[in-house]
């Protein structure tokens, strides 16, 4: 009896066993994969931190992998694999974008993910971001580090030192860039690990909305430090807010980039893509509350405030500093 017993639990355990090794097997290569990058992992910094630096050899190797590449290719295919429903390939893509950036997820509001993509444009926990009340204060729509910030002087924006676009050249709108003149500018650049979701800087009515196609280039600083106007090449969204009670007007550029070319913007219900070949004007009327979301990219990019004269740049805004959404980014005078 006790062998019989025996053979009976040898094999439901081999048939346990049998019907869970596809998984196992699929969990064990995803873990031994991940191992092997992780072992490589040191070594790889290692060498990237010697060729970092200005004009480095790692800062050229970077702008020529991800600039000379078919770039709207790489951009679709990425949307491609990214929109691949498959809990474990989300998870093992994860992994390995977590070992070679600073992804951090503890705030998302969901912890696991059925595609890339959902963990890209993932939501926050309720509080994650409290929005600044100070009526005076214009917040940040975006998580973000600050490229560059300033006073727009004879129409013209600092891209990085040494280099500048003008307004006219990036919103294509005269009537717009006369109200900018002598006004505020911050460049955020939203990194691909970041929270990729953007909201309205202050109480406020979307009243219109520029879609203007262009090229995917990358955003990073080897790739502004090399593409002359680089903002006015690639894809973007004007979006024209008029602020509540003062009717003062803020424009955000929501400026796409290589994996990125999708802009959503909420209120529109709209997905702005490399599909599109001509520039669109989008009149609307979207009331938007300090820190509701307005919509998010499909990856990192970069979104660029302008503010008119008499606004100025909130305490501790400076280059190259981080900064969350809801933040105060600009003071507007009080009334």
């Amino acid at each position: 009896m006790a062998r019989e017993s025996c053979k009976r639990d040898l094999s439901l355990t081999a048939g346990t066993l049998k019907a869970a090794t596809p998984a196992a097997r699929y969990e064990k290569r995803i873990g031994s994969i991940t191992a092997l990058i992780r072992a490589d992992f040191d070594k790889y910094m290692t060498v990237a931190r010697r060729l970092h630096g200005p004009g480095s050899l790692g800062e050229s190797l970077n702008f020529l992998l991800s600039n000379r590449i078919p770039r709207r290719h790489a951009t679709r295919l990425m949307g491609w694999f990214s929109h691949i429903e498959s809990p474990l390939l989300a998870r093992a893509s994860i992994a390995i974008w977590r070992l070679l950036s600073d992804l951090d997820l503890t705030d998302a509001r969901i912890a696991r993910f059925s595609s890339l993509h959902a963990c890209f444009t993932r939501e926050l926990k309720p509080g994650a971001r409290p929005v600044d009340e100070d009526p005076c204060a214009i917040t940040s729509p975006c998580d973000a580090i600050v490229v560059a910030s300033g006073t727009i002087e004879d129409g013209r924006l600092m891209q990085v030192k040494g280099s500048f676009y003008t307004l006219d050249d990036l919103l294509m709108q005269p009537e717009l860039v006369e109200r900018y003149r002598g006004g505020q500018y911050i460049t955020l650049r939203l990194t691909p690990s970041m929270y990729h979701r953007f909201h309205a800087p202050y109480d406020c009515t979307v009243e219109h909305v520029s879609y203007i196609p262009g090229d995917t280039w990358n955003v990073n600083p080897a790739s502004l430090k090399r593409i002359p106007r680089l903002y006015c090449r690639n894809e973007r969204a004007v979006i024209r807010l008029v602020l509540k009670d003062s009717g003062e007007v803020v424009t955000l550029v929501a400026v796409a980039a290589i994996l990125v070319a999708g802009i959503r913007l909420r209120f529109l219900d709209l997905l702005m893509n490399s599909g599109c070949r001509e520039v669109a004007q989008l009149p609307c009327h979207a009331p938007l509350a300090k820190g509701e979301e307005m919509g998010w990219f499909e990856h990192g990019s970069t979104i660029i405030a302008l503010a008119p004269r008499g606004v100025v740049l909130a305490a501790g805004v400076t280059d190259g500093a981080a900064i969350r959404m809801g933040r105060p980014l600009m003071r507007r005078p009080a009334q």
